[in-house]
């Protein structure tokens, strides 16, 4: 747990950095991230997260252990059409299928992709998600095939 926090702080600094260097550009469009309900593993969400900004994504960040509710009630708010979606715990896939299931009852027009240690393309696809993420490389290349 101390070596994820440590993660965390460096991610900040380097995402500070960064941001220091590059011009202020024009958001390429909005993405949430969230760490499903029950989890509190986001070492790979803040990874994908850093890297989706430095390709200049706007990126809301729900945090770790989000219920459904939440991710369904920012997504419709704030009109995003890219939902990114972290499991690490094989307890917590249920609630990943929950909130791919909540997104796709609201009725908002957004896609979803999940990605986590514990998954695999197959469960993705199984719970109804649009795109499997299997690193921050790929997430980056969903984001610009959904945004641009």
């Amino acid at each position: 747990m101390r070596s994820a926090d440590a993660s965390c702080e460096a991610f900040e600094v380097l995402k500070t950095s960064i941001a220091k260097k590059g011009d202020k550009s024009v958001s390429k469009g909005t993405i949430i991230v969230a760490t499903v309900k029950g989890d509190i593993h986001d070492i790979g969400k803040n990874i994908v997260k850093t890297i989706l900004a430095n390709y200049g994504y706007q990126v809301i960040d729900l945090g770790r252990d989000v219920p459904p509710e939440k991710v369904v009630e920012t997504a419709v708010r704030e009109n995003v059409r890219l939902i990114g979606l972290s499991a690490l715990m094989t307890t917590t896939l249920p609630a990943m299928a929950s909130t791919v299931e909540a997104l796709h009852k609201s009725g908002h027009k957004c896609k979803i992709m999940v990605g986590g240690a514990v998954l695999t393309e197959d469960y993705a696809m199984e719970i109804g998600a649009d795109y499997y993420a299997k690193d921050a490389k790929r997430a980056a290349d969903i984001a610009k095939e959904v945004l641009g």
